[in-house]
């Protein structure tokens, strides 16, 4: 179903759903033979959501290699390379933010982000998760329920980023004249082009100097034609819906003509630095995505931002 102004969601649906998906492929990039990454909460989420088709994959009754295509760029083998090379650059982002004395971490669309409770923060950290009621109140009750302790200052914030969440989170005693740091990981793609703008403002507007921001862009870059590249994630996605996973991904995601976000960044006070995501592939030691994969292979990047005023 096409995305509206007001929607909502839970774990199971629309935008949700794809914070499920991106949960099974850490579960299991975690079990992979010489694993980038440990998310020891990751499948027993995936399990809690109850969507059949990421339960199979993360449980290894489903085989990537028997519904990949080979001659696509895109699948579920890549979906578990992207989450071994993602997870491990926004862990660094926020290590590296604690290191340099930073104490508050903010997690924009936390979904099934567990970094609360499998991260060794720093004493006096805390960690504020923002996303919808109901996606909060699932993921900690079913820590609860099995036995996780957050490994730092963790305050849910249950609000839609569509909303008046900057009062939200200063209500849960967020310091916008302390620095912080900031992840907006998977999420920008899933906003308006509006929506992203005010969502950057916001934040730059609760940053102090030395706070930091990290964001993964998805390339949306039309091809040499000037025509929209092909939908790389939504064509391997309509290959899952064959065995069973209902989302239909190419609703989900607003790919329209936005400001780029680094420069935008660059323009309000921030400085920043890209890597593509086939750098990250390459230093971690995974396939390249071949050029030929369009606006995926030469558009989505990666961006860290220190606020310099």
């Amino acid at each position: 179903m096409p995305r509206t102004e007001d929607d909502s969601w839970d774990l199971a649906t629309s935008v949700g759903a794809t914070a499920t998906m991106v949960a099974a492929g850490r579960a299991v990039a975690t079990k992979a033979e010489k694993p980038l990454i440990h998310d020891p909460f990751a499948e027993p989420l995936v399990r809690a959501v109850g969507i059949e088709f990421l339960a199979r994959w993360v449980n290894g009754d489903i085989n990537a290699a028997d519904i990949d295509s080979p001659d696509e760029a895109w699948g579920l083998q890549r979906m578990a390379d992207l989450m071994s090379v993602r997870t491990p650059y926004f862990d660094a982002f926020f290590r590296d933010a604690m290191d340099a004395g930073i104490r508050q971490a903010v997690i924009l669309a936390s979904g099934l982000d567990a970094r609360a409770f499998r991260l060794s923060w720093p004493a006096g950290v805390t960690v504020f998760e923002i996303d919808q009621p109901d996606v909060i109140q699932f993921k900690n009750s079913t820590l609860a329920d099995l036995g996780a302790q957050p490994t730092a200052d963790l305050r849910a914030v249950p609000i839609d980023l569509r909303q008046d969440w900057p009062t939200a989170l200063r209500e849960k005693g967020f310091d916008a004249s302390a620095p912080s740091a900031w992840i907006a990981e998977g999420l920008l793609a899933f906003l308006p082009p509006d929506a992203q703008d005010r969502l950057l403002d916001n934040i730059t507007g609760l940053s102090s100097a030395g706070s930091r921001l990290a964001a993964e862009i998805f390339g949306n870059k039309p091809d040499e034609n000037g025509e929209p590249a092909p939908d790389l994630i939504a064509i391997a996605g309509e290959r899952w819906r064959a065995h069973g996973f209902d989302v239909e991904l190419a609703d989900l995601r607003y790919d329209v003509e936005r400001n780029d976000v680094a420069a935008y960044l660059g323009r309000h006070g921030w400085q920043t630095e890209a890597k593509t995501l086939n750098e990250l592939f390459a230093a971690n030691g995974l396939p390249e995505i071949p050029a030929s994969a369009g606006s995926l292979a030469d558009g989505t990047y990666y961006c860290t931002a220190i606020k310099q005023s």
